[in-house]
């Protein structure tokens, strides 16, 4: 009979047992509809001898032998000739593509129904969002403490609703469509690959090996689809920013560490390349509020502008830092002003009016812009002419009579800012560095309608934050509610795994979490332009979550 210290050994190990289980059953992924399909690698002819190849007859006439080497010959040459051109195949394949590309090309793993159904659901919203002259919070209110506490009744009880896989790589950035009628959330991963997801579509029930339909609880919500709209599909193609276009939520922008821009127009179903360069890579992208200019960043300081209405090879570079600029931001209220983020450890304003003085001598002796290639699947892109303006030319400038007014603000960090942006008002200024804290502004109308600098740069307050994602996970981005009639407020990704919403006063509105659905870092965030109650996230692994009301089926 065993000892009262074996039995109590043995109920011991049973119960770690079962703590053991319950912890890994806490968070349960969702169960994806689609298995990862494994890419197809160009294979190369093996060479091998003549020897392994045939066996020689040693008492063979001098005239057959003849005719045996020079069939061997021109078999060896036809070898050479295919072991080249599978080279050349697969030298092309990690080139990135510069010529248009149509849906059935990027979808290249969907089916042609499901090819079908994104076209459709793409092309059934509306083409034009909802535009707004005013915004309701300009000027200061004194009754900012019952706004915010309406926006926390509206935004604290948020829950995971959907969940899915959206993509097959770690999410880098995302955009919410505007429109109302659905939730439509574009997300760009590491890989080059767009995800587009309906959140609150009706999903595929999944089916186990067994035969056995999934609990509804761990299956994926929702429908999506995946574009390898940028090329190589590895980390040098990474989606650094998603676009919609603001006056065409038909067409979607992203930029690419593959150095290129493409613009996705749904009502042609072409994917075409709109900005390239050769080897600098592309950091973020900006649209001016009218949707016919683009501002770039890059990683050597330059910060590019293009003109949608003119050729590609018109674009003017500006060298306004001498570190990589990470982030850029138009001002949505007045275009003109321009906000850049910096390795450099700086945030820094200009007005874009002033700073395009310094191309405008340069216009008129211009080359004339090459013609384009023609078409083919690989295409070398047109060489931007040298319209370029370097570091030091722009800070003599910037410290000159003439270009006074141009830098309008500048405020330096602790350590490098990862992130800026405007809100849509253009006058809030919120801010993520690695020194850990976010960083909030907010400016006078009437300092932002001169054209001085600005009388103050420093920020009215300073929140403590986690930025120390590290290597395997997304930069965390405090990101502006594009929604103008609600109290103004952003949404950042928490190391904790949780989903942060703070006020533009600084306030923390809500911590949104659910650790029964959630194990991962929700690094990239946004919000739905027009409906309050709705934010989504995504991590390191391409899963995507819906927050929003939980009684809420229906628009």
């Amino acid at each position: 009979m065993p000892s009262e210290y074996e039995l109590e050994r043995e109920r011991n190990i049973a119960r770690n047992k079962a703590a053991s289980t319950a912890t890994k059953s806490q968070a349960k992924p969702v169960q994806s509809s689609r298995q990862k399909r494994p890419r197809e690698e160009a294979t190369q002819p093996r060479r091998q001898s003549a020897r392994l190849r045939e066996v020689v007859d040693p008492n063979e006439s001098p005239s057959k032998r003849k005719r045996r080497e020079a069939e061997l010959e021109e078999k060896r040459a036809i070898e050479a000739e295919e072991r080249m051109a599978a080279e050349e195949e697969s030298r092309l394949a990690k080139r990135a593509r510069h010529n248009d590309l149509d849906l059935v090309t990027i979808a290249e793993d969907e089916e042609q129904a499901d090819i079908i159904a994104l076209s459709a659901a793409i092309q059934s919203v509306s083409q034009i969002p909802n535009l707004r002259d005013e915004d309701a919070y300009q000027s200061e209110d004194e009754e900012d403490d019952n706004l915010v506490s309406e926006l926390r009744e509206k935004l604290q009880d948020l829950k995971v609703v959907s969940r899915a896989k959206v993509t097959q790589d770690r999410i880098y950035s995302a955009a919410y469509h505007p429109e109302k009628t659905k939730d439509l959330i574009f997300f760009g991963d590491k890989h080059g690959q767009l995800g587009i997801w309906d959140a609150q579509a009706s999903a595929e029930e999944v089916v186990d090996e067994d035969g056995d339909v999934a609990p509804a609880a761990d299956q994926e919500g929702g429908k999506y689809w995946r574009l390898q709209l940028h090329w190589p599909a590895t980390s040098k193609s990474s989606i650094s920013c998603v676009k919609i276009d603001p006056m065409d939520a038909h067409s979607v922008y992203t930029s690419s560490y593959d150095c290129t821009i493409r613009s996705l127009s749904f009502t042609s179903g072409v994917s075409r390349e709109i900005f390239s360069l050769e080897d600098t890579l592309i950091c973020s992208m900006d649209l001016a509020p009218t949707g016919q200019e683009i501002w770039i960043s890059d990683a050597a300081g330059g910060v590019w502008h293009r003109d949608l209405r003119q050729d590609k090879s018109t674009a003017v570079r500006y060298g306004l830092s001498d570190q990589k600029i990470g982030c850029i931001s138009v001002n949505a209220a007045r275009p003109n002003l321009l906000l850049t983020a910096s390795n450099s450890r700086s945030l820094k304003i200009w007005d874009t009016r002033k700073l395009q003085t310094l191309s405008v001598d340069l216009s008129d002796s211009l080359p004339t812009p090459p013609p384009s290639s023609p078409g083919g699947p690989f295409l070398t892109p047109i060489s931007t002419i040298n319209t370029e303006i370097d570091f030091e030319s722009v800070t003599e400038f910037v410290e000159s009579k003439r270009g006074k007014g141009c830098l309008r603000g500048e405020w330096h960090h602790d350590k490098s800012v990862s992130s800026a942006y405007w809100d849509p008002s253009g006058r809030r200024i919120v801010s993520t560095s690695y020194d850990d804290h976010l960083r909030l502004w907010d400016i006078a109308p009437a300092a932002l309608e001169k054209s001085a600098q600005f009388p103050s740069s420093r920020p009215f307050n300073r929140i403590r934050h986690n930025c120390q994602t590290g290597k395997w996970l997304t930069i965390l981005r405090a990101q502006w509610s594009p929604n103008r009639d609600v109290y103004p407020h952003f949404t950042i990704g928490n190391m904790n795994h949780s989903l942060d919403i703070f006020s533009s006063k600084g306030e923390l509105i809500t911590r949104l979490a659910d650790h029964t659905k959630i194990s991962a870092v929700q690094a990239v965030t946004c919000s739905h332009p027009s409906i309050v109650e709705r934010a989504v996230s995504g991590n390191g692994s391409g899963r995507c979550v819906l927050w929003a009301p939980s009684d809420d089926g229906s628009f």
